[in-house]
């Protein structure tokens, strides 16, 4: 039969404890055995609470608390935000969308508020360069999965090969095609106020 999971447990999952202690032991590059000597706690149950085996008391927070120099409340803070996108392979592999020339696959929820736009980029082989206007004043960094990438970025003409990645800080435009007879497809990280779509590419003469 399984374990049934207790109110306590299920409530207090939200604030990751055990996750918030771990990463604070790591930090302090503390092994289980010393954080015990400095707290007077077992490194048995030191470990269960870190697995989340085991519901803190608040004397215990409050002991380690002491080690780490935080608050209890560190521990119950709500956090201020907190989001969560997964793109599965076969998705990347057999879907995109965009003009026949240029296909976007968002790899995250870009929706109002969002800081960063992820997208799949797939260049055709041959393809006109696409300019891309709305980022400037703005960073944009640029991986590339598969292709040659042709970038010009405020006059300069790059080539990145597959592998490579640019990182831009730039108030020019940019423009972007695939170079050589092969098509090129790349990661590319944008700020979340102008995703690539099709209303912000024209093709560049």
């Amino acid at each position: 039969m399984p374990k049934s999971v207790s109110y306590a447990h299920r409530s207090l999952t939200p604030y990751c404890i055990g996750l918030k202690l771990r990463s604070l032991r790591v930090q302090k590059r503390l092994t289980l055995s010393r954080l015990a000597a400095e707290t007077g706690l077992s490194t048995a149950l030191l470990s269960k609470v870190e697995t989340d085996q085991m519901i803190p008391t608040l004397p215990t927070l409050a002991a380690i608390s002491r080690v780490y120099g935080v608050g209890i409340s560190y521990f119950f803070a709500e956090p201020a935000r907190h989001s969560l996108a997964i793109t599965r392979k076969a998705y990347l592999q057999g879907n995109g969308r965009g003009p026949e020339a240029l296909k976007v696959t968002p790899l995250n929820a870009a929706g109002e508020g969002a800081r960063l736009v992820v997208q799949l980029i797939e260049f055709p082989p041959g393809g006109a360069a696409v300019a891309v206007d709305s980022y400037r004043e703005a960073s944009a960094l640029v991986y590339v999965l598969e292709g040659r990438l042709a970038l010009d970025a405020g006059g300069v003409r790059e080539v990145l090969e597959s592998g490579d990645c640019a990182y831009m800080d730039t108030g020019m435009p940019l423009a972007w095609s695939a170079a050589g007879k092969h098509r090129c497809r790349a990661l590319a990280v944008l700020p979340g106020a102008a995703p690539v779509d099709r209303e912000q590419t024209q093709a560049a003469s």
